[in-house]
């Protein structure tokens, strides 16, 4: 600093979704090089820097926002060598509300922390559903280890050996709308306005972001510093080009081009009172549900079954009319999920006074099809009066693996897709011949460990059992079974029950029985929908979950297979999400779901880091 002028940077590290601790490193480097190698004394990072912009309904998770509070301790701390004020995007909690913020940091101390105060909730956006806007006044709180930090939109950080050096923030959203708060932090002095951004990259978008940068500075007469998110945030639905902006008076001073990755307020009168508390182990002698999705009383659980049945086939029935289909088509394994689709299906068919004959199920038999399952799935299209096709797809698979060149004997997961995927083309086809829709079939127990084949059976017209758990859908299987007048309907649906869970994709074994069983492969589905519901319906973190799951059921597995299985769940839960993110429309039943339109708006590409450290640390 010399002579009034001060070297400003706007540096976009490359970050990691939800993982604090690689983006705590990212953001301590990027500012150290700015500081020692430009000579910046103003150093501005991204919104939401420190745990990623697009971590979505991560934000409900106290193991990220735990995190981040302990990353912005490290930031203050690790950057306390520096000699330059550091401002970097950080959620805030505040009495129970969440806050997307800016901490402004200089000498390892919190200056203050200034929330946004206009939250984007249309088009892309949906900010709404996580953070609340900010508010003028200043209040202290204590965040990150250190007290009674300011926290508010009316601050201001002027420095003492630079006194035309008065600065302040606003964030992103806080810039396009008609009244930003910079104007007011102008009229109380600043000099110099830093944005920290997650402004996504569109068509035009960076011309338009770029005469607003000037724009505002020319008004405000005044220095504007504008840091965006760029490499590394989630490319899901948006992407990031990390456009970053310097501008003077309404002169355009530095760029960082697109995708180029460039490194006085009243306080509220409040009387606060202190207490301590010794921390301890608590044991827990509350009752845990073990089987969170499914009643244990009997009464209770076939209201649920009859009311989650009704729910399914009602809405089959209006997306059958909507689109005045007539046919169904299913794809009828023999198994569980299958069994319950065409259930629910002669339910919307029996609703709209349609003919049974016009649900088409369609049995595939392919390389692992067993005796028992191919009998079953005929049995119950009789007992149920739907049309049965048999089409056999041994032949076209081969002829397939002629063309892509993979060796039959090779089982591994081209192996398998490749069947899965042909009878999903087989029923899209049927479908258009009869003018029908394909009915899925996959539960919300596959869809949470991803555990479909992407653009196979992850694919439907209409997804009829998505939002219900494996360890429900086999009480639904039963409560038909228990409560149908048809002998015959009833025992193929008791032989369906016994029969072990698989996608029947490896050959089986020599005496015509299953070989692949889905739970030696990924896990008891009664361990996984437990972890599902603590996650999704309560938003508990790992260590919660493990403590919660062997207090529930303890009594049935140890605590080393409870564990193992518990970072299965968190490992294919994070990694298969894209999957998540594309599926079909399907009826809600319950209190927790993963449709990306409703319940679970989760990034693609966040990480599985923090919620895995947690379970390491057991």
């Amino acid at each position: 600093m010399q002579d009034g002028f001060v070297k400003v940077a706007a540096v976009t590290p490359e970050v990691r979704v939800a993982d604090v601790a690689f983006n705590v490193d990212a953001c301590v480097a990027a500012a150290s090089r700015a500081c020692t190698e430009d000579g910046a004394s103003v150093v501005v990072l991204p919104e939401l820097a420190v745990t990623g912009y697009t971590c979505e309904d991560l934000f409900w998770q106290e193991a990220l926002l735990d995190a981040a509070e302990q990353g912005l301790a490290d930031f203050a701390a690790r950057t306390a060598d520096l000699d330059a004020l550091l401002l970097v995007g950080v959620p805030v909690r505040v009495n129970a509300k969440l806050y997307n913020c800016c901490a402004v940091v200089s000498s390892g101390t919190i200056l203050g922390v200034v929330p946004k105060r206009h939250i984007p909730t249309y088009n892309e956006f949906y900010e709404g559903r996580h953070f609340v806007p900010g508010t003028a006044d200043v209040v202290p709180i204590d965040v990150a280890g250190q007290l009674d930090v300011p926290f508010g939109m009316s601050q201001i950080f002027a420095c003492e050996e630079l006194s035309e050096l008065v600065v302040a923030a606003e964030i992103c959203e806080d810039l396009w709308v008609p009244e930003p708060p910079s104007i007011r932090h102008a009229q109380a002095g600043a000099t110099l306005i830093c944005n920290l951004s997650a402004s996504n990259a569109l068509v035009g978008k960076a011309d338009y972001r770029r005469e607003l940068v000037r724009g505002q500075s020319a008004r405000l007469v005044c220095g504007y510093v504008y840091a965006s998110a760029g490499t590394g945030e989630s490319t899901q639905d948006l992407v990031f080009s990390g456009h970053d902006l310097v501008a003077e008076n309404g002169r355009l001073l530095a760029e960082g081009a697109p995708f180029q990755t460039v490194a006085n307020a009243a306080q509220l009168d409040y009387h606060v009172s202190r207490f301590t508390l010794d921390v301890h182990h608590v044991h827990l002698t509350r009752w845990v549900d073990p089987h969170p999705f499914v009643p244990s009383d009997a009464s209770r659980r076939a209201e649920r079954c009859e009311d989650v049945l009704a729910i399914q086939a009602h809405g089959l029935a209006k997306r059958l009319g909507h689109t005045r289909s007539r046919h169904a088509v299913i794809g009828l394994s023999g198994g569980l999920d299958s069994t319950l689709a065409l259930l629910v299906t002669v339910r919307a068919f029996d609703l709209l006074g349609l003919a049974r004959e016009d649900v088409i199920a369609v049995t595939m038999p392919g390389f692992g099809t067993t005796d028992r399952t191919h009998d079953n799935a005929a049995q119950l299209a009789d007992a149920l009066g739907a049309t049965l096709r048999e089409i056999a797809i041994a032949d076209a698979v081969r002829q397939h693996f002629a063309d892509i060149g993979h060796d039959e004997s090779v089982h591994d997961v081209t192996y398998e897709n490749s069947q899965a995927r042909e009878r999903t083309q087989i029923l899209m086809d049927v479908a258009n011949q009869e003018g029908g829709l394909v009915i899925g079939t996959g539960d919300l127990s596959e869809l949470a460990l991803g555990w479909a084949t992407y653009n196979g059976d992850h694919m439907s017209m209409y997804a009829v059992n998505a939002s219900v758990p494996k360890t429900l859908v086999r009480h639904l299987v039963r409560y038909v079974a228990d409560t149908c007048d048809n002998a015959a309907e009833k025992d193929v649906l008791l032989d369906i029950l016994d029969t072990p869970v698989s996608p029947e994709l490896l050959p089986a074994t020599g005496d015509g029985q299953i070989a692949q069983r889905t739970e030696d492969l990924v896990g008891p589905y009664e361990l996984h929908d437990f972890f599902l519901y603590e996650v999704l319906r309560h938003g508990a973190g790992s260590r919660k979950v493990f403590r919660l799951a062997r207090h529930a059921l303890g009594g049935t597995y140890d605590d080393e297979t409870i564990l193992s299985w518990l970072k299965v769940f968190y490992r294919r839960y994070f990694a298969q999400q894209f999957k998540r993110s594309c599926l079909p429309d399907g009826p809600k039943v319950g209190s927790a779901a993963v449709s990306p339109r409703g319940d679970l708006r989760m990034p693609s590409d966040a990480c599985s880091t923090l919620w895995l450290a947690e379970l390491e640390e057991l």
